[in-house]
């Protein structure tokens, strides 16, 4: 079972500094745009690049399916291109197919684009998947 503490650490606890996109957001657009032509996007702030703590065997079937065991967590939503979501909600995203250029992590239907400084933390998958909205 998932504590609150295990929540509380994850969402505000201490966590190594990565700096993110550190220009402006039209050219992490353009950049997403290059490389990611087509793919809905999602531009995030105060974001968390999570490394889930698994086991071998949850690695290999992650990895087999052309999954990291990682995911990203956002405190803030600045702009979503298909508008599922608002600005300044929060996000969790599914695992991740890749992390390029230190600020693009893609998932399978969406690349998330980390504007401006972030963190990167280990954590279980319940902790990480017991967070829901609604």
């Amino acid at each position: 079972m998932v504590t609150l503490n295990e929540i509380s650490q994850l969402l505000y606890g201490t966590g190594d500094e990565s700096p993110g996109w550190q220009g402006t957001q039209d050219e992490l657009l353009a950049l997403s745009a290059k490389a990611f032509p087509g793919k809905a996007f999602c531009v995030v702030r105060q974001w968390i690049l999570i490394d889930l703590t698994v086991n071998s065997d949850e690695k290999e079937k992650l990895t087999g399916l052309g999954l990291l065991p990682a995911t990203i967590f956002a405190h803030e939503i600045v702009l979503d291109s298909k508008s599922r979501f608002q600005p300044s909600m929060w996000v969790r995203s599914n695992f991740g197919k890749s992390f390029t250029e230190g600020c693009m992590f893609e998932t399978k239907s969406t690349v998330y684009l980390l504007l401006g400084p972030g963190l990167r933390k280990d954590a279980s998958i319940d902790t990480v998947f017991s967070m829901k909205a609604g």
